[in-house]
């Protein structure tokens, strides 16, 4: 796995920056609405990478095995709107941001979790998460809602 960094990296980006979604971030999934106004740039594929679901969302995770693919879309964010991302994705906690390389040679980011995190979790084999968005209330890692007694 080429040119991998936290995002914990010492110089901020300057402009728009790649990032590799891959759950609900995706087009048509609960969370798209995260990246609102920014144009999907296309699909790809990381290999490397095994898709883990945890319910509401699911966790790629390094897996070193090049037949592990992980398939997601593109988008060009700006700077405010990564930092923004990050919030929601809870990192560096929940997810780690992390920078791979597609086949093509184009740099993302690429948000991941830790093995520990899907121990007993179990592994999405094609790498595709196809989950509809749920009708009552956000899911993924963001904060979620208080009941209402």
């Amino acid at each position: 796995m080429a040119g991998c960094h936290s995002s914990g990296d010492s110089d901020p980006p300057t402009g728009p920056q790649l990032v590799f979604v891959y759950g609900t971030l995706m087009r048509g999934m609960a969370n798209h609405r995260q990246l609102a106004g920014l144009a999907c740039q296309g699909t790809a594929e990381l290999a490397g990478f095994a898709l883990y679901d945890l319910g509401p969302f699911p966790m790629a995770i390094a897996s070193g095995d090049p037949q592990q693919r992980l398939h997601g879309e593109l988008y060009a964010v700006p700077p405010a709107q990564l930092q923004a991302l990050d919030r929601f994705e809870g990192a560096p906690r929940l997810y780690q941001r992390q920078r791979h390389r597609l086949a093509d040679g184009r740099s993302v980011w690429l948000y991941v979790g830790q093995p520990r995190q899907v121990r007993h979790v179990q592994r999405i084999a094609d790498g595709r998460w196809i989950k509809p968005p749920p009708t009552n209330g956000p899911p993924g890692p963001g904060p979620a809602p208080r009941p209402t007694h």
